[in-house]
């Protein structure tokens, strides 16, 4: 088995080649060409996948060229005739030298290579930051030192669908019923584009922009569930970095992709790329339709509500409260995207890219809430203040709301780099800037009707729009053979304004607050110094230190002259360690020890005072003293790799101080109105093991499954006022202290059935999770999906079935003193997908040679690419 020099050797050699070629394209160019192609095999006569084949020409080295060999050990490549030696390189393999003349286009046989004495298919590339385990080129996520790298190619169940419908498959991933995405049971996810915040994901989208992103756009997604001083330090539950697809084939090539399904589900994409000479252009582009119905049902609770008895001239009494509410949403989304870039070599040493992407998407939603009241309500006429006998009228107990609802998205984000390479030894320098902006509206009109307030007309409008700048640079020194010292800085500059409106014909005396103008605008900026090195062949270290200076201002205007304008402004200044060992117990045995500090910025809507309304029983309110709560993550894992399984056992534990908890409470309890309010509250322990494996058992067997077993320990308390209901003011408390221990599991069963037919079978089930004040029941869900490869390979056609068994749903028991509340919900029903994928004009893999950075194409967690820092 070779080590990492013996592999970075490889590339090195290579990268000679390649650098022969570019140097002299025009000329080569200039002289025709022929089509020369053939197969690289070992002693078994097998195919040689992904091996480096360099042909150079003997008079003149202008004329070389390389190529890989594809998944069949197979290549092709354009060729001046000429005498050419033919060197045939692949890790686990002996380098081979050949002589051959190539007088015309044609085949020129196998070419076969020699297995090196001691290789073996378990395959592992040592570095200080990461172990690289790839167990086998078709291993669907491979394993570093602080992140996993999930490839979705292979992931039948989510052809054809979006960004949510992958992630429901990824380790360490869950996903819920309306989009909600978590790791380690904690919500608090950072999601990175190609390694930086993108417009893609706007400021408050959640799940509408999740669906825009095409799931086969998508390369692959890094899990970093405690990433170190290179990367910002915001997401105290880790990073999602997704990045996006750039064709690294020579010539013109392609693939286009088309589903429909039901619940109606509609799409069309492609990637297109075209590589010559020291050009690469990419365009990515498509759109699509998709319904969604969601179910929601609650049953309320009130213990202390006053109602007045029907007989005249006697005093009110205390009733139990029961009401009932069932909501059906249906909304109907379009999403449209597209992205194009290039990458452009301005000498063998530096290039520079470009990358400008547009995304929108619109839509509308109908949602019917029913109401029924479990009591008979009574309304004393206001023509008749003294109350005798009549006057009280018996009321209707159900009642009506019905909210129609427009919605667009607008999202502009345009990337510039420059990567300099100062010498051969890995001393590099990367420098982007990027500049995005993300507009959003949201428009409501509600009726709502019952017998007490018949007919109340609300009217909403939000409009926001989120403006930012983001600059880098990384720099990269070697020192001597086994250390790197990476240093960096990075900008944000974020600036959301939010315009809301509400009028209401009601006399709800919260509509008037709602009507505000808040500006928020937040500067950060970031340091970082990072060194990695090694102590013998096993120990290798990582220690880095991160420096955040943040400054955020929030200047809220409220048109409600009772209400005074607000202007705040908060400063932080926050050092952010960690650490990173490994150590080599045996081959392909290792030890992962890491810690690193995290901080959780609240989101910019939950401190504008009064965000956005709802409706008159649920109000959200913002808390513009909400600050940021800190995270110590400590990590121990092992990794080990076998021929035919890899595991990899994280034990981790997590403790979180000022955490963000949600209050809900009335504010007075004579009324039927919730009030949510984010506090500092308290703090928060996870601890747990997050277990993912893969076995392949057979080579029609595939088997990948993922287990995360924690225990969480929450501590805080938190009072508020209340109006009694004999209207006097009280202090109240919503204890959050408890305790308990839940589950996470995910199981992908994928079977070949023959060479181009596989079924995939995917199962996950989320455990019941309790706290003082509220019990989420368990979930589970089973996904189905088929996939044949046709057309000789240029296409494929898959079917996927989305819960089975329509299982996917939440229920939440919620309670406190004054008020307990059951509540059911369905995001979406089972759902059904066809795709049909076309690839066309294919040509040959080549690797960038020279190791530069393209902050664009993989800015990713990949320290060696810079990095998102």
């Amino acid at each position: 088995m070779k080590n990492k020099t013996e592999i970075v050797n490889i590339f090195t050699r290579k990268t000679l080649g390649l650098t022969l070629v570019l140097s002299a394209a025009a000329l080569a160019f200039a002289q025709e060409k022929a089509g020369v192609s053939g197969i690289i095999v070992n002693k078994k006569n097998q195919p040689v996948p992904y091996a480096s084949v360099t042909f150079s020409n003997k008079t003149n080295k202008t004329l070389s060229d390389a190529v890989l060999t594809d998944e069949k050990g197979q290549y092709q490549l354009q060729l001046v005739p000429g005498d050419y030696e033919i060197t045939v390189e692949a890790i686990d393999y002996k380098k081979s030298v050949v002589s051959k003349n190539i007088a015309a286009a044609g085949n020129i046989g196998a070419l076969s290579i020699e297995a090196e004495p001691t290789s073996t298919v378990d395959g592992k590339t040592k570095e200080i930051q990461g172990v690289v385990i790839t167990a086998s080129a078709a291993k669907p996520y491979k394993v570093e030192l602080d992140k996993k790298t999930y490839d979705p190619s292979q992931d039948i169940v989510s052809k054809g669908g979006n960004l949510q419908d992958v992630l429901t498959n990824v380790p360490s991933v869950s996903v819920d019923t309306d989009g909600t995405v978590s790791m380690r049971g904690s919500t608090n996810v950072k999601f990175l584009i190609n390694g930086k915040p993108s417009a893609l994901l706007g400021i408050d989208d959640g799940a509408n922009a999740l669906q825009s992103i095409p799931a086969d756009q998508i390369e692959r997604i890094e899990v970093i569930t405690n990433p170190s001083s290179k990367f910002e330090a915001s997401g105290t539950s880790g990073i999602l970095n997704i990045i996006l697809k750039k064709n690294k084939k020579v010539g013109f090539n392609g693939s286009v992709v088309g589903s429909l399904g039901y619940f109606p589900r509609t799409s069309l994409n492609t990637n297109l790329s075209w590589r010559k000479n020291n050009w690469t252009w990419f365009v990515n582009g498509g759109g699509g339709y998709t319904e969604n119905k969601t179910k929601n049902n609650s049953e309320t609770t009130y213990h202390n509500l006053t109602f007045p008895k029907i007989l005249p001239n006697t005093q009110p009494n205390d009733v139990l409260v029961h009401q009932l509410q069932n909501s059906a949403n249906k909304t109907y989304n379009k999403n449209y995207n597209v992205s194009a870039g290039f990458v452009y070599d301005l000498s063998d040493k530096t290039s520079i890219n470009f990358t400008g992407l547009v995304r929108t998407f619109e839509g509308d939603g109908n949602e019917l809430l029913q109401t029924y009241d479990s009591f008979h309500r009574f309304f004393k006429d206001p023509s008749d203040p003294n109350g005798i006998a009549g006057t009280w009228q018996l009321l209707n107990p159900y009642g009506q709301r019905e909210s129609k609802t427009i919605f667009n998205n607008l999202a502009f984000q345009g990337d510039v780099g420059v990567d300099h390479k100062f010498d051969d030894n890995g001393q590099n320098l990367s420098v982007s800037l990027s500049l995005q902006r993300n507009r959003s509206n949201n428009n409501a009109d509600i009726l709502e009707t019952n017998d007490l307030l018949p007919n109340i007309q609300d009217i909403t409008r939000r409009h926001s729009v989120s403006k930012t700048i983001i600059g880098k640079a990384d720099y990269e020194l070697p020192i001597g053979e086994q250390s790197r010292l990476e240093a960096g800085y990075r900008l944000d500059v974020n600036d959301n304004t939010y315009d809301n409106f509400v009028s209401s014909t009601s006399n709800n005396p919260f509509i008037p607050s709602y009507n505000n103008n808040t500006d928020y605008k937040e500067v950060f900026n970031a340091f970082y110094l990072q060194f990695k090195s090694k102590i013998g062949e096993k120990f290798a270290y990582q220690l880095g230190l991160r420096d955040e200076l943040s400054n955020v201002s929030i200047n809220y205007i409220n048109q409600n002259p009772n209400d005074k304008p607000l202007d705040q402004t908060k400063n932080y200044n926050n050092l952010f360690p960690s650490v990173f060992l490994s150590y080599d117990v045996s081959k392909n045995n290792q030890i992962l020890l890491n810690y690193s500090r995290r901080i959780d910025r609240p989101r910019s809507f939950f401190m504008v005072p009064f965000p956005n309304y709802s409706n008159s029983q649920n109000i959200f309110e913002g808390n513009i003293e909400l600050n940021p709560s800190y995270v110590d993550s400590f990590e121990v894992g092992y990794n080990i790799t076998r021929k035919k399984f890899t595991v990899n056992p994280t034990l981790y534990y997590r403790h979180a101080t000022d955490d963000t908890k949600m209050l809900v409470y009335r504010p007075d309890e004579s009324l039927g109105v919730f009030y949510t309010k984010p506090i500092n509250l308290g703090t928060d322990d996870r601890y747990g093991l997050d277990l993912n494996f893969t076995y392949d058992p057979f080579a029609w067997l595939k088997i990948m499954g993922s287990l995360d077993m924690f225990g969480y320990k929450t501590s805080g308390i938190a009072y508020y006022d209340a109006i009694d209901k004999n209207k006097l003011q009280q202090t109240r408390s919503m204890d959050f202290t408890g305790n308990g221990f839940s589950t996470r599991a995910r199981l992908n069963t994928t079977f070949k059935l023959d060479k181009t037919l596989s079924v995939q079978l995917q199962g996950f089930y989320r455990g019941a999770q309790k706290t003082a004040s509220q019990n989420t029941e368990d979930m589970y869900a089973l996904n189905l999906g088929a996939s044949k490869t046709i057309w000789k390979g240029d296409g494929t056609i898959s079917f996927n079935i989305q819960d089975i068994f329509n299982t996917r749903s939440r229920e939440v028991f919620s309670f406190n003193d004054d008020y307990t509340r059951r509540n059911y919900m369905q995001w979406q029903p089972r759902q059904f997908a066809v795709s049909l994928t076309y690839r066309f004009k294919q040509g040959e893999k080549i690797e960038q040679p020279k190791k530069k950075k393209d902050i664009n194409s993989n800015a990713a967690g990949d320290d060696q690419q810079g990095g998102p820092m």
